[in-house]
């Protein structure tokens, strides 16, 4: 775990299992039919139980730039933050698309009083992103709109943590 700081924002970032995240809320880079059927959202799925699937659907279709909130079944965090990268399950990603699911994710958090997120790196993945296009994109919206907020990041492997890290570096993101 590592915290980084720009401009008055704390960002920590985590290599682990975003699903044993326990805080306030996790996001899930949805497709706009909300259905959690492969890469995080599956795993949110499969580790907090079908209803959060269910609960979402009931939405479904919501657009790229849009988010909604649904109850974290078994998961230790109280919400999911579901907000679409891409169009269709399986579907390809790009930098503006995670950019607008970030920051509506961020913008329902914020209506929802949520303080504490964890986000893994959207549009990456399934999406089809590299772990630098995902982060550039997620923190230029932590830095339009993360103060308060106590964000984290969750990668899954060492060497994306390393490349993560330094892409934040270059970035002008300093440990703290």
């Amino acid at each position: 775990m590592l915290q980084l700081v720009k401009n008055k924002i704390t960002l920590t970032v985590v290599l682990g299992d975003l699903t044993e995240f326990d805080g306030e809320c996790i996001v899930n880079p949805a497709n706009t039919y909300l259905v959690m059927g492969g890469g995080v959202a599956r795993a949110i799925r499969d580790k907090g139980g079908s209803e959060i699937e269910s609960e979402a659907r009931r939405y479904a279709p919501i657009p790229i730039g849009h988010a909604i909130v649904t109850s974290a079944g078994k998961l230790k965090c109280r919400f999911v933050i579901h907000a679409p990268t891409v169009h269709a399950p399986g579907g390809k990603s790009s930098a503006e698309n995670v950019y607008k699911a970030t920051k509506a994710s961020l913008e329902k958090a914020r209506e929802a009083r949520i303080k504490l997120i964890a986000y893994p790196l959207m549009g990456a993945g399934v999406g089809g992103l590299s772990p630098e296009e995902s982060v550039r994109s997620m923190v230029r919206v932590f830095e339009e709109l993360g103060e308060g907020l106590n964000v984290y990041l969750y990668v899954t492997n060492e060497e994306v943590l390393k490349r993560v890290i330094k892409e934040l570096t270059t970035l002008g993101w300093v440990p703290k």
